[in-house]
């Protein structure tokens, strides 16, 4: 097998392992991908790895999905993230499949009513670690704007129940406006 094989084995073999081993969606599954593919694998840099984050957030779509196309094709172009999707599609697609085949049975188990309680808890930690960790990343960097839109957005949607899509199309804009802006500055 050749190295371009043997990465796309990689590939498909990590979003295979991450997606089977994750419980509680897109927000438990980005600290793995940015654990595996910028700290283990090298094949990002963290600040990649938070612009994917931002850009398969803000697609329509599971994160996690989004996520993996985007990893897909950072690091294996079309082929990469085919394979990428499939292999972080399959393991949910199993785990529903046997789930709904024996859904009168999991139901009024006590047993796995108790589990799936105690994942929710687990599931809430890890989201609060992302959360802090995205927000880490943004002010080790000391810029400004990105710092006042996630305040804006909090503010907006918590305390004047804007619509997040409204705030999300408003935070496009204004990050293309500072990318065009930056863009004419460094010429």
């Amino acid at each position: 097998m050749n190295d371009r094989g043997r990465r796309y084995l990689k590939l498909f073999l990590s979003t295979l392992e991450i997606s089977a081993f994750t419980f509680g969606g897109g927000y438990v599954i980005i600290p793995l991908m940015r654990k595996t593919f910028v700290s283990r694998l090298k094949w990002l840099e963290d600040s990649e790895m938070l612009d994917l984050t931002a850009i398969a957030q803000s697609a329509p779509g599971p994160i996690a999905v989004n996520a993996a196309i985007l990893i897909g094709y950072r690091t294996g172009g079309i082929i990469g993230s085919l394979i990428s999707i499939l292999g972080a599609v399959l393991p949910p697609l199993v785990i529903i499949s046997v789930i709904s085949a024996f859904y009168q049975a999991f139901r009024s188990n006590m047993y796995v009513s108790m589990a799936m309680t105690a994942m929710s808890a687990g599931v809430a930690a890890v989201v609060i670690d992302v959360v802090i960790t995205m927000v880490w990343d943004i002010l080790k960097r000391k810029r400004f704007l990105p710092i006042a839109m996630m305040a804006a957005a909090f503010v907006l949607v918590r305390f004047f129940s804007v619509s997040i899509i409204a705030v999300i199309i408003a935070a496009g804009a204004v990050g293309y406006l500072g990318w065009l802006f930056e863009k004419r500055r460094r010429k």
